[in-house]
């Protein structure tokens, strides 16, 4: 899948074409999620995910995300979705889901994220609360 998002942005699904650095450079060093993540971890991610999708402006990657598949439970897990801080406010991140989401080899399985401050643009694609989802921190 390669799509054309306007104003030179566009969705990828090619992991060849992933800059693996710019990738880990927001992951390990600005998310409040995976902080700290070496790039070897982060390599190790990428190549255990199912699905990956990036968001490009002119060649550049400016966000991402992945999908994990937990088949022997049922269920995908949508993970280190991001779009860098100066290309949001476009819907560049609700494309991005969507793609990765709706469209994507999965987009009929049951889906679960973690999330501590996006919840507004999850529930646009059907997320929600469960009572039922207990965690235990690593």
């Amino acid at each position: 899948m390669k799509r054309a998002l306007g104003d030179g942005y566009e969705l990828d699904d090619n992991r060849t074409r992933l800059d693996r650095e710019a990738v880990h450079a927001y992951l390990g060093g600005e998310s409040y999620w995976a902080e700290g993540r070496s790039r070897e971890r982060q390599d190790e991610l990428i190549d255990a995910s199912a699905h990956v999708v990036g968001l490009y402006k002119d060649d550049r990657q400016v966000g991402f995300a992945r999908v994990v598949d937990c088949d022997a439970a049922g269920f995908v897990y949508l993970a280190d979705v991001y779009v860098l801080d100066e290309h949001r406010g476009r819907g560049l991140g609700a494309e991005l889901v969507e793609e990765i989401v709706e469209h994507g080899p999965f987009a009929r399985r049951r889906w679960v994220l973690h999330t501590r401050d996006m919840h507004a643009l999850y529930e646009k694609f059907g997320f929600g609360p469960n009572v039922r989802l207990m965690e235990r921190g690593a």
